[in-house]
């Protein structure tokens, strides 16, 4: 039998690569609005992330979330996003 190949991705907290489904994406869409994106699939420019709140805080003092979406990222929405992953841990 044919292996089927797992994609990688890289947390953008702590730098390392994972598969794709063990990370949470966070997309900017032509609106530029910044959301969670709980299927992964979502259109636009996404980025993905640890399922570690820790992961996340080093994401938005580093400022590495602002720069891999290409936007400035209101406080509002870094909330949001932090609430979804403290859900989902």
């Amino acid at each position: 039998m044919k292996t089927r190949k797992i994609p990688m991705r890289k947390c953008i907290g702590c730098m390392k690569s994972f598969p794709k489904k063990e990370l949470y994406r966070i997309v900017k869409n032509k609106d530029n609005e910044i959301f969670f994106d709980n299927t992964g699939k979502l259109n636009g420019r996404g980025t993905y992330i640890c399922k570690k709140t820790e992961c996340f805080e080093k994401a938005v003092n580093s400022k590495r979330l602002s720069k891999s979406l290409e936007a400035e990222i209101p406080e509002q929405v870094y909330e949001s996003i932090k609430a979804e992953i403290a859900k989902n841990e």
